[in-house]
This record gives C-alpha cells, sequence and structure tokens, in this order.
C-alpha cells in the first residue's frame, strides 16, 4: 500500500512541477541522504494521499498552497508552489491577484515579499 501511494506521488510530484525541475531536484537536494528520506516521506504522504484526494482539482489545491505559502512567509515554498500553480493553469496575472488580494488580510510586508519571489519564479520559468 505505501509502495503504491509512493509510485502515485512520485507522479504526481513530476506532473505538478514539470519533469525537467523534478530531475533537478532530485539529481541535487534530494540526492544528500537526509533529503531522501524526506522525498521518500513526502511523495507517499503529502503527493501520493493529499495530492491524490477527490473533490478538488490540483489547479484549487495548487492555489490552496500559493496563498499558505504567502501568509507563513514560507519563501522556499513559495517558489515551489507558485510553480506548480503556473503548471496548472494559473496565469502570472492571476497568482499576483490572488497574493494582493492578501493584502488586507496578512499584511503588506507578507505581500510585497511574496510579489517579489513571485516576479522571480516567472522569470526562472520564462527562462526555461
Amino acid at each position: 500500500m505505501a509502495d503504491d501511494r509512493r509510485a502515485r506521488g512520485r507522479a504526481m510530484r513530476r506532473k505538478l512541477m514539470g519533469d525537467a525541475y523534478a530531475d533537478k531536484l532530485d539529481d541535487g537536494l534530494y540526492k544528500h541522504p537526509i533529503m531522501e528520506k524526506f522525498a521518500a516521506y513526502t511523495q507517499e504522504a503529502v503527493f501520493g494521499t493529499l495530492w491524490t484526494r477527490p473533490g478538488l482539482d490540483l489547479k484549487t489545491r495548487a492555489l490552496i498552497c500559493v496563498i499558505s505559502d504567502a501568509a507563513q512567509g514560507r519563501v522556499p515554498e513559495l517558489k515551489l508552489h507558485i510553480r506548480f500553480a503556473v503548471n496548472q493553469g494559473w496565469t502570472e496575472d492571476e497568482l499576483s491577484e490572488a497574493l494582493l488580494h492578501l493584502a488586507g488580510y496578512i499584511g503588506a510586508p507578507l505581500v510585497r515579499e511574496s510579489l517579489l519571489t513571485a516576479i522571480e519564479v516567472f522569470k526562472e520559468m520564462d527562462t526555461e
């Protein structure tokens, strides 16, 4: 059962971030033994269980992650989840508007940082 969830999770992760980016992470960051353990866990528990649940489409799930990361000031995760959101069909304008909408709820400093992060990711993705 766990092996099946991990296989589903690996496939979901690649779908969300794209093959090239997944390969980049797998060949770099996730080569370290500690991070290999983290990857195994997230592939099973997060991507293999949460992301594959019925009830919400992947596009909505990706936006939820962007909003959550922005609200918590989690810049490294925000970079990753913005990539997921773009890959699931959100446009730069839609994502920047969603982030801007948060200003009244989480504050301008977190929104400013999130928008700067989004610009960085959009530029990275344009050059890939």
